[in-house]
């Protein structure tokens, strides 16, 4: 790596761009990492993975209750 590059990497459904500012000898926690790096990722990125999690069968939206005897059913039909 060089100071300066670009790095695209595909995580998960989301593929981050980052720019690498310095050059680090040893690993750092994850409060430092934003002086190493600036996170070049469009926002779209990340609605895209959100929107993909959303439309996933079996999805309940926090605070929607306790799952009724339906419910169980259709999440269990997914592990048989």
């Amino acid at each position: 790596m060089k100071i300066g590059e670009i790095i695209t990497a595909a995580t998960g459904n989301v593929t981050r761009t980052v720019k690498v500012l310095q050059l680090l000898e040893q690993r750092v926690g994850a409060p430092k990492v934003p002086g190493f790096m600036e996170d070049l990722t469009p926002a779209e990125e990340f609605t895209k993975a959100r929107e993909a999690s959303a439309h996933v069968s079996g999805f309940r939206p926090k605070g929607a209750g306790r799952p009724t005897k339906r419910d169980r059913r259709v999440l269990q039909s997914f592990f048989e």
